[in-house]
């Protein structure tokens, strides 16, 4: 199969303010010609992935921005230049502001509704509303538009009672707002979402990334592009103050080991076109083998292709980075995911890529300029 002719499918991963990033990423992925048969998200990845499914294809841009400038606050550029140290006490008062006063469009902190303490029992055990959320999402979001299935969602969260993962699936559920906005309910800041009388927080306290579940959940025999977009990055600097700590930390913890679930998922294609191969070459007298015929059951999935995009975190900004809204950093992330993409899109990885014959290529761009 040519290039250009796999099912094209977006993974997008949690991380708060940072999802700009991944809007940027699918305005370039748009005015490429880029669209996408199956979004797949988790938290804010969730809240981009129900924009982009529940917009025409002719607004979903325009959409993400109109959420993006809602959320994001302050002027989108400064007439002088500030130093790292400078900017870095910006972005940190920024994020203190956000957290003293909430953010528009998205949480209000719980101390600014006290009667919620009686008649809302979430309110005890959260730091925030997330009812401006709700309300923005169905202020932008066409539901019925996803409930047509027309293109395929999906958005991870967690059972609080019993801490099983759940992805709520336009192809099996009718989804509603409540079900993006529990895929980013992240205690202890956010109240879990009641679903058919169960609760659910943050898919991303199971895991931050979607690939491996859409990789395992695929049905028919469909070579796959997987566009994987991701906003922390498992590779990082070295430490230099508790500040430097405290932002690797929450690196090393969200990233979820996206490398190594790329890894593995490579590993586990090549395998599988290998006993492919292998089966073609046995002798007739093995064909009622019960082995044989277990390995022959087995659907052929189809070749997969992974661009692994990754926000790459500035020098000034701290483990705040997520909560910090200004529209200054807002339009810095919009700009670096469409940067991100349209270099990878010219990158000899990508211009000259075949459907692998063994089964799974990944196109890194950290790794894989021309």
């Amino acid at each position: 199969m040519e290039n250009g002719h796999d099912k094209k499918i977006l993974v997008l991963q949690g991380g708060g303010a940072l999802g700009a990033y991944q809007a940027g990423a699918y305005e370039a992925l748009h005015v490429s010609g880029v669209r996408p048969e199956w979004i797949a998200g988790i938290s804010i990845g969730s809240i981009n992935s129900a924009i982009i499914t529940g917009s025409p294809v002719e607004k979903r841009v325009e959409h993400l921005r109109q959420f993006w400038e809602k959320v994001s606050s302050g002027p989108s550029a400064l007439p002088f230049m500030l130093d790292q140290p400078a900017r870095k006490w910006f972005n940190e008062y920024s994020a203190a502001l956000n957290a003293l006063t909430g953010v528009n469009g998205f949480y209000l902190p719980q101390a600014f509704l006290p009667l919620q303490y009686l008649t809302k029992p979430e309110a005890r055990i959260s730091l925030y509303d997330t009812t401006p959320l709700i309300d923005t999402l169905d202020e932008l979001v066409d539901f019925d538009l996803i409930n047509r299935r027309k293109v395929r969602l999906s958005v991870g969260a967690v059972n609080v009672v019993n801490g099983n993962f759940a992805y709520f699936d336009n192809f099996q559920d009718r989804i509603t707002a409540r079900h993006i906005a529990a895929s980013g309910a992240l205690p202890p800041g956010f109240p879990p979402v009641e679903i058919d009388g169960n609760f659910y927080w943050d898919g991303g306290l199971v895991s931050n990334t979607p690939l491996q579940w859409v990789m395992d959940q695929r049905k028919t025999s469909d070579d796959l592009c997987i566009f994987q977009v991701d906003l922390f990055s498992a590779r990082g600097r070295m430490p230099q103050d508790i500040s430097d700590v405290l932002a690797r930390e929450k690196e090393i913890r969200f990233s979820s080991r996206t490398r190594m679930n790329t890894n593995e998922a490579a590993r586990n294609e090549r395998i599988d076109k290998a006993i492919r191969r292998l089966l073609k070459k046995l002798p007739a007298d093995l064909a009622d083998d019960p082995d044989v015929k277990f390995l022959r059951r087995q659907e052929d999935m189809g070749a997969v292709t992974v661009v692994h995009l990754i926000y790459r975190r500035k020098a000034y900004e701290t483990h705040s980075m997520d909560n910090e809204f200004s529209r200054l950093t807002m339009e810095e992330h919009w700009k670096a995911g469409y940067d991100d993409v349209m270099e990878t899109l010219s990158c000899e990885s990508w211009r000259h890529r075949q459907i692998p014959q063994d089964g799974f290529v990944a196109i890194d761009h950290w790794k894989s300029w021309a």
